[in-house]
């Protein structure tokens, strides 16, 4: 697999300084670490929020970080959970005295680590709460988790309890209305293409060409199963069908739609999936409030979907609407 890097075992700092290069007046690299935090961090009275995850999904997590979002992101190692004492050191960046809330995906190896962060912080006298993300309806338990993956959910968690806290809320309301999301978000995906992590020598799982593998993970995992490859319309037939199954859904009620790309997808397939999904909710009798297409939540380059519906209220419709700044999200 052809790659524009140097080394593949830099590829993480690399990119990292090319990053902060960029966008020198939004974001700052903590020294000797590969923590990502607004410029202006800690900012007052207010809530710090963090998440972050192994390399590789890009715009995630990073590109999430600005006003009404993430106050810092913590880059693992390709596809590997960030370290402990690197989580740490993001929380002690962001800490106003307000608390530091964690925005963690359902992995096991980021559950253990930044739970284990949490401790040394609080150890310090930092308030630490933290979230669990688990949108993916695909599986119930995978090589990589105990219960439900979190995947690209995980963007509404960080624009809703982002802001919550930007809007001053206690860390104990941005911690209530990041679980309301979580309650009410459901996720799953599909690839026409396995991902090549730049140090392994093969691709992350095989497909014939004229298969496809539903309900993959974001670190290249493999799905549920494989299949012939089907239309548009069957695929997001198939995805969405399973989401909206997973909930309890009203005539009328209203939901906001997330077309993600893994990658390696045009945004053309993208946005003829959406119409289909557009149209699916519809014969629900549900409203779509608002709908996101572009690569939020991806897996280096492969090419493939993945089907977000999140379940509105009006609390969560206001937080949706504020306004946020950040490199990949903005509204």
């Amino acid at each position: 697999m052809k790659k524009i890097i140097n080394n593949p075992e830099s590829v993480v700092s690399e990119m990292i300084a090319g990053l902060t290069a960029a966008h020198p007046d939004l974001l700052t690299q903590l020294p000797e670490t590969t923590v990502i935090v607004r410029k202006d961090a800690p900012v007052p009275n207010k809530v710090g929020l963090v998440s972050g995850g192994g390399s590789g999904h890009e715009p995630a997590h990073a590109g999430y970080i600005g006003d009404g979002m993430l106050d810092a992101a913590v880059c693992g190692e390709m596809f590997t959970s960030p370290t402990p004492d690197q989580v740490f050191e993001a929380i002690k960046a962001v800490d106003s005295g307000a608390g530091v809330f964690l925005i963690i995906k359902n992995y096991s190896g980021d559950v253990m680590n930044f739970d284990m962060a949490a401790e040394l912080a609080e150890a310090e006298g930092i308030q630490v709460e933290k979230v669990i993300v688990n949108d993916d309806v695909a599986v119930e338990d995978s090589s990589f988790t105990t219960g439900r993956r979190g995947i690209a959910g995980t963007i509404f968690v960080h624009k809703i309890a982002g802001a919550k806290a930007a809007d001053g809320g206690s860390l104990k309301e941005v911690k209530s209305v990041a679980e309301k999301v979580v309650a009410n978000v459901r996720s799953m995906g599909m690839a026409l293409t396995p991902c090549h992590v730049p140090s392994a020598k093969k691709p992350s799982f095989s497909l014939e060409e004229n298969e496809m593998e539903i309900g993959i993970g974001i670190h290249g995992e493999p799905g549920i199963e494989k299949k012939p490859i089907a239309s548009a319309d069957e695929i997001a037939t198939e995805l969405t069908e399973k989401i909206l199954d997973d909930l309890s859904w009203n005539e009328g009620e209203e939901a906001a739609v997330l077309i993600n790309g893994m990658g390696g997808t045009p945004e053309m397939e993208l946005y003829i999936l959406n119409k289909k999904v557009n149209q699916l909710l519809t014969e629900r009798g549900l409203h779509i409030h608002r709908t996101f297409v572009g690569n939020y939540m991806t897996s280096l380059e492969m090419s493939g979907c993945s089907i977000t519906i999140l379940k509105l209220d009006e609390e969560l419709k206001a937080l949706l609407e504020a306004e946020a700044e950040s490199l990949a999200f903005n509204i």
